[in-house]
């Protein structure tokens, strides 16, 4: 399998705008990105196995839609014409070429140190999943639409999820 040099960056930048598992974010694949429509067919994720990371599908469900907002498609669609036509090419790789999990982006992105020198350090990785489904519905998606990209059972979990930014309640407060 082809790969492109590793960027944590682009892999926390692409989570957070896709609300996505880093186990998805593991197991994207070329053949699962339109770049026409810009939208990513999630359809594997990365879990530990015995002894080691292995590929599985979505959590035994379907593969499921999530649109790719505007501010990571240049990001995507760089990383597409890096990786070429082969479609079983992962679009994330870890440092070393492997799959991608949460410690190994913990650990590439030092993000123990970076949220404890920022004083957040209750913050986790899975939280980019919280701040892009909070970024959704700041822009407007409806919650039973973010319940669908989050691939959440209910509502009532998706809006744990979410995050209202002050501005929201004192804007809507002026309606």
């Amino acid at each position: 399998m082809q790969c492109i040099e590793y960027s944590d960056s682009d892999v926390a930048i692409f989570a957070a705008c896709t609300a996505a598992r880093i186990g998805e974010v593991s197991g994207v694949r070329v053949r699962d990105i339109n770049p026409d429509t810009w939208i990513w067919t999630v359809r594997w994720q990365t879990t530990p196995g015995p002894g080691e990371l292995m590929d599985k599908g979505t959590r035994g469900k379907p593969a499921r839609k999530v649109p790719l907002i505007v501010e990571v498609r240049d990001l995507v669609a760089r990383r597409l014409e890096l990786l070429g036509s082969n479609p079983d090419a992962r679009l994330f790789t870890g440092p070393q070429g492997g799959r991608i999990s949460t410690a190994v982006l913990r650990d590439a992105t030092h993000w123990d140190g970076v949220v404890t020198k920022l004083g957040y350090e209750h913050l986790r990785g899975h939280d980019l999943r919280h701040t892009g489904l909070t970024w959704m519905a700041d822009a407007g998606v409806p919650v039973h639409v973010l319940r669908k990209i989050a691939d959440h059972g209910s509502l009532t979990t998706t809006q744990r999820y979410l995050h209202l930014d002050v501005r929201s309640l004192t804007d809507s407060g002026l309606r």
